[in-house]
């Protein structure tokens, strides 16, 4: 992949904002190959639950009407539940739209 095909896509992830509470993922790649050396075809790849936050909504709403931000920002390593997210592509990118309470961790 070239960097001026990715820029455009990267360009149309950041327009897209989720709504309440919701989270917008990008998956981290999959090991290409085990610690031994062996290549791994992509059949053999576990997805990995690792990923970085693109973007997030205003927060949940209370009973008040109040809102509660998110504790994650754009740019934060996550690690989320290995089924959580619905998956969706914008361009080339493959992403995840997922509740705040599916991810598990912020990663330092």
């Amino acid at each position: 992949m070239s960097v001026t095909a990715s820029k455009p896509a990267n360009q149309k992830k950041s327009c897209f904002i989720p709504l309440g509470d919701r989270v917008v993922v990008e998956r981290e790649e999959s090991e290409q190959k085990t610690a031994g050396g062996i290549l791994l075809p992509d059949s053999a790849k576990d997805k990995p639950a690792r990923g970085t936050v693109v973007s997030v909504g205003e927060g949940k709403l209370n009973d008040k009407g109040n809102r509660h931000p998110l504790q994650v920002k754009p740019g934060d390593r996550v690690v989320f539940t290995s089924y959580a997210g619905e998956p969706f592509k914008i361009g080339d990118s493959e992403l995840l739209l997922m509740r705040e309470d599916d991810i598990l961790a912020v990663l330092g």
